[in-house]
């Protein structure tokens, strides 16, 4: 069975990216880069959408389910021999996880918003980490209703509660919080 974690990290409004749909620099982190970074490397595979990605060392190395409309159901990536592309009005996650070859273990969701919130029922632990100091005017909201509802709100709707919390950059006051389902 797949344990599914969401990561994301946002601004103090709630925001993973400016207008224009790009993670700006004001809101990278050392400390959060790592901890995104030793979270996906644990995972045996990694979700997105068409604007998320990870560049790291390890990212060549992982397989991916990306979302996409351009596909039927499910199809290989023909610029990635470990990525899977996923249409879900054409197949269900379940299945696109046996496509690319994960039938259990972790399923690691890194965005966009509508991704998230495909999975806000589903969640184990949702990895919210929060740039406090970092403010994204008109920026992308990490989840639809973002900033008419907070995060935190968005995540306790739907069964999750916060855990524990870990500094991630003293100086910043950027931390992560474990966002965990009840049980």
């Amino acid at each position: 069975m797949l344990r599914i974690e969401g990561y994301v990290i946002v601004s103090a409004d709630g925001m993973l990216a400016d207008a224009s749909h790009v993670m700006p620099e004001a809101l990278k982190f050392k400390g959060d880069l790592e901890f995104f970074t030793a979270g996906l490397d644990h995972a045996d595979v990694v979700v997105h959408g068409r604007n998320s990605f990870e560049d790291q060392p390890n990212s060549p190395l992982r397989k991916r389910v990306r979302l996409t409309r351009r596909v039927a159901a499910l199809e290989r990536d023909p610029e990635n021999e470990k990525a899977t592309l996923w249409n879900p009005a054409g197949a269900s996650f379940e299945d696109a996880c046996a496509h690319a070859g994960v039938r259990d273990g972790v399923a690691a969701i890194i965005g966009g918003p509508s991704v998230f919130e495909m999975f806000l029922d589903r969640y184990e632990t949702f990895w919210l980490s929060e740039a406090p100091h970092v403010r994204l005017p008109g920026g992308e909201g990490c989840f639809p209703g973002v900033p008419d509802s907070s995060p935190q709100a968005v995540l306790a709707a739907h069964g999750l509660q916060p855990g524990e919390v870990r500094i991630l950059d003293a100086e910043n006051g950027v931390r992560v919080t474990a966002w965990r389902r009840a049980r």
